[in-house]
């Protein structure tokens, strides 16, 4: 028996006619180049692709209503691996500059290899092939297939807790501290510089986990040895201070890159709320870029679906996922929304410390 006879033998009743219409309704849109030329038309048609082509229109499309919602959510952006020696410091920078981020939570590696390049340092071509023990005794650290320079390292580093020593023995929140470290340097293209000026907080609750906290520990050692207060990181005080934002925002959107504690940290904030006396809700838009993967189990790779479960994630939230890595994701997403021009129209927001208090959160034209 052939197998279309076979198939003859199977009757739909009418009801299974029409479902299956319905899902064979909407073709497939293949990549075509006669079409694209931009970076958003590209990301434009990969919306009528399949498999993480879609979901990184899928992204883009979130990130665009995050952008353009009347309501103006605060935009928290999660940053983790390695971003910078992947070459998207000018992404991240220019998504300050252009007001499409209201906070930034990253780790220390993001951080500090921002201030490195601000000071000269360099990223190099270079080989996941190469003899690391040759390299080791060159002082050149390998980042998968980028170069950086140890000695360099070793100086910054020293730089940093050698500037913790000019203030004032006390404890700090990442934010306040990081906005002050970024006052030592003076580069427009720094992630750090940018935020400052732009008035974004930072915060990097694993700054420890870091060459930042490696001169951090270096003042520390020193301090104590000469009999003096040195100065802390508070990482709950960023809980304190991250927490104020969300309550006291119209409400908030999480656009994270790779996982990390980052994610964890700003999911978790929305949970916190209730020590204010206040459920927001969860986040009303959320994108991640990642290749981590849901079936293990751990936070990096977990469904913004999954946040649902905890409240991070509105029930009613829009959110896409793109396992594709950020050196390839991050750019396209961006760059759909640069070219769209759909940060041209949002305002401003003003956060106003008193210490670890937020005594205003406003939006300002």
């Amino acid at each position: 028996m052939a197998y279309k006879d076979f198939l003859v033998r199977k009757t739909m009743d009418g009801g299974e006619k029409k479902q299956k219409q319905d899902l064979l309704h909407t073709r497939i849109s293949p990549v075509d180049y006669d079409k694209v030329e931009t970076v958003a038309d590209l990301v434009e048609n990969f919306s009528h692709c399949s498999i993480q082509a879609r979901n990184i229109g899928l992204s883009a499309t979130v990130f665009k209503k995050m952008l353009t919602d009347k309501d103006r959510p605060t935009i928290m952006l999660g940053l983790a691996g390695p971003l910078i020696a992947a070459g998207l410091r000018k992404v991240i920078r220019d998504m300050v500059h252009n007001n499409m981020v209201d906070v930034i939570v990253s780790t220390g590696a993001v951080l500090y290899q921002d201030f490195y390049a601000a000071l000269g340092g360099g990223h190099y071509y270079g080989s996941p092939n190469a003899d690391d023990t040759e390299l080791r005794e060159l002082f050149i650290n390998r980042i998968y297939d980028t170069y950086v320079d140890e000695e360099l390292f070793a100086e910054y580093d020293t730089m940093i807790g050698q500037f913790a020593g000019t203030l004032e023995p006390r404890q700090y929140s990442s934010r306040e501290f990081i906005s002050k470290l970024s006052e030592t340097i003076d580069d427009e293209e720094s992630i750090l510089v940018t935020a400052r000026k732009n008035g974004v907080p930072i915060f990097c609750p694993a700054i420890s986990d870091s060459s930042i906290g490696i001169g951090l520990t270096e003042h520390y050692y020193h301090a104590r040895k000469e009999g003096k207060a040195p100065i802390t990181i508070d990482t709950i005080r960023d809980n304190y201070e991250l927490t104020q934002i969300v309550v006291q925002s119209a409400g908030t959107a999480a656009f994270y890159v790779a996982g990390g504690v980052p994610k964890n940290y700003i999911n978790d904030s929305i949970v916190m709320s209730y020590i204010f006396d206040k459920y927001t809700g969860g986040h009303k838009y959320a994108l991640q870029v990642t290749t981590d993967s849901p079936h293990w189990g751990g936070l990096s790779g977990s469904t913004l679906a999954e946040a649902q479960s905890w409240g991070k994630v509105n029930k009613e939230a829009n959110f896409a996922m793109a396992f594709v890595e950020p050196s390839v994701s991050l750019p396209l997403i961006y760059g759909y929304a640069y070219q769209k021009g759909f940060y041209k129209d949002r305002k401003k927001l003003h956060l106003k410390w008193a210490g670890d208090v937020l005594k205003e959160l406003k939006v300002v034209k």
